[in-house]
This record gives structure tokens, sequence and C-alpha cells, in this order.
């Protein structure tokens, strides 16, 4: 089966490379876009909603990227070439009633679509509009049966049992796009691992990546609380594994946090591949920081993204932002980060001697 997760993918962008080799500012590869802050769902472990985490605290509920604003920002993606753009929250981006016909700018312009979705809309024109131009949908879930989802993310009654239909349906379709699911695995669900992957399988989920909850913003209060379910989560994986087949698996991403908090480096090259339009049309570093002042790069209310990403207040900012100062946070992008830096690091002399 093909490989989706890798933090070696920027290898494939060698101008990227070379941009940041020379100091020289590019289009990003991929922008993750926040078109709504509204969700229907309230998920004990989102980060944007959570109390006791700080990321997201500055999010306002009711921004939303007003729709011609939307479609001009499609337009702006195409022209500079990027090569992808991701739908996800602050809110719940299938709620977002413009997305069928940005889709339709993007993928005519030739570029690659994906969302990040709690699936609860996963059905009508969205679901037809990824069916024919996604390239995958991940569908964030924490809960086995319909009582359970209901208390996770107070979700009404019987919405678990129609995710799973939307699920059926979706796939169901003749399209190429690859759903995917992202369990989050907590006290409540730990035992559930085996039984939710068996029933994804048989809805005809491509795979399942398991992780753990984020429920503190340092490495020791994370491992604390994972600490007495870990080992029943490894037996519970290790089940789930063996419904591997050619058209199902599990990608076990559960482990200790401590590498993804403390940052050794003093750049962010990540952020020339990656980076995230919020729903207040701010312009962030990651998700991990979008809607907090220290990830905020800039305001696009009222100019192009492509302005603001060439202006000299952009490039001031990517030279001076400093992960190991300003990124005590769990990272997402560590990895890949560490092996940009180390194949920027490398002597010219020796790269030969491979």
């Amino acid at each position: 089966m093909a490989t989706y997760y890798s933090p070696l993918k920027f290898l494939h962008f060698k101008n990227h490379l070379a941009g940041l080799d020379q100091g020289e500012i590019v289009a990003p590869v991929h922008i993750r876009v926040k078109p709504t802050n509204h969700c229907n769902h309230n998920c004990w472990y989102c980060a944007y909603r959570a109390d006791n985490l700080d990321l997201g605290d500055e999010m306002v509920l009711k921004d939303s990227i007003p729709a011609e604003r939307m479609l001009a920002l499609a337009h702006e993606f195409v022209s500079m070439g990027v090569k992808a753009v991701t739908f996800s929250g602050g809110g719940e981006p299938l709620l977002y009633k413009p997305l069928p016909e940005v889709i339709e700018i993007l993928a005519t312009g030739g570029v690659r679509i994906a969302a990040l979705t709690n699936g609860s809309n996963l059905k009508g024109r969205v679901a037809d509009a990824f069916a024919a131009h996604g390239t995958w949908i991940r569908v964030s879930l924490d809960a086995w049966d319909d009582e359970s989802y209901v208390k996770s993310r107070g979700a009404k009654g019987r919405d678990f049992s129609r995710l799973i239909e939307n699920i059926r349906n979706f796939t169901a379709h003749s399209t190429q796009c690859v759903l995917g699911v992202s369990l989050i695995v907590g006290h409540d669900n730990h035992r559930h691992i085996m039984e939710v992957c068996s029933l994804l399988r048989d809805c005809g989920v491509n795979h399942v990546k398991v992780s753990g909850a984020v429920v503190s913003n340092d490495a020791a209060g994370n491992n604390s609380y994972h600490l007495t379910i870990k080992n029943e989560v490894e037996q519970q994986i290790k089940a789930a594994q063996a419904l591997t087949d050619n058209s199902f698996s599990v990608l076990n991403h559960y482990h200790d946090l401590e590498d993804r908090f403390e940052k050794q480096y003093g750049t962010c090259p990540f952020l020339q591949f990656l980076t995230v339009v919020g729903a207040d049309q701010h312009v962030y570093t990651c998700q991990d920081k979008a809607y907090t002042q220290s990830g905020r790069m800039g305001s696009i209310a009222t100019r192009s993204f492509k302005e603001f990403w060439f202006s000299e207040e952009s490039q001031q900012f990517l030279k001076t932002f400093d992960p190991s100062t300003q990124c005590g946070h769990h990272c997402v992008s560590h990895a890949k980060n560490l092996a940009i830096h180390e194949y920027l690091s490398l002597d010219q002399e020796h790269v030969n001697f491979v």
C-alpha cells in the first residue's frame, strides 16, 4: 500500500529547498485554509476549544471568510502555483456553504484538494465535490457508538450512526478520493480501538491513523495522562493491524510526545512549504499556532495573499521567527523541520559520499 504520511515529502520540491538555501521566499506548496470557526460539535480534545490548552486562545467562533474573498483566494492560489489546499478547523469546514464552488475553482486550476472534518456534512453537494476532485479526506473520530459520540463531543443522539452512513455512502462513490479516519485515543475509548477499526474497514475506509489525544501544554502532562492506558492501547493497535489487507491499514501514531515540544533550531523552514489561512483572514505559521498572537504572521483582509506573502513584512517574519523560544507546544511539523535543517546543513564537499 502507498505511503501517505511521511516527513520526507519536502524532498519532491527542489525549488523550495534551493530557495531556503539561498534565502529566497517562494510560494507555499500547501496551504491549510480554515474557512469558518463555526462547528456543530464540541470535542473534548479540540485544541481550539479546550480551556486547559493554550492553542487557539484568540479564536472568535463567529468568524468565517466572506464568500467573495474565499473565491478570490482560490483564484490566487491557482495563479501562484500552490500545489495543494486542505480545508480544516477552526470549525467544521464542510459546513462552509461556498465550499463546492471553491473546490471547483481550485481543481480546475490543478490544485489538489483535501479536508480534515468530523464528517457530519460529508453528503450532498460537498460529498459530490470531494468525490469528483478530492485527493483525500480524513474524518476525526473518538467514539464507537451513538452514546459515546454524544458524550465525547456533544453530538445529537443518532449522529454516530449518521456519520457511519455518510462514510458508507462516500466510499460507495466511484471516486479516487482516499477516505481515512484519525482515531483520537483517550481514557474513555482506549479499549475500543480494535472494534472501531473493524467497523471502519467494513465501511470501506482506506486507513485509520491512531493518535493519542493531546491534553496538556507540555510533554510531561501528556505522557502522564497516557501512562495508565498505554499498554492496552498498544495491544489494541496490534490486534487492529491484523485487519490489514490490500485496501485497509491501521497506522500507529500513538507515542510519547517529549520529542515534539522542545525545539533546538532557530528557524522554521517548513513555513515555506505549508502555511495557514484562518477564518479571521490572518495568515498563521501553522495549524498548531493558528489563532495565537505568536503564530500570527499578518492580515490579508485588505490585500491579496500573494501581496502579503512576498511583502517585506512576511519576509522579515519568516527570517526572525524562532521556534526555540516561540514554539514550546506540541508540533506536528517537528520531524519535518529536523529533516530540512539536516538537509540544509550538509557539507557540499561531502554529499557525494552517500
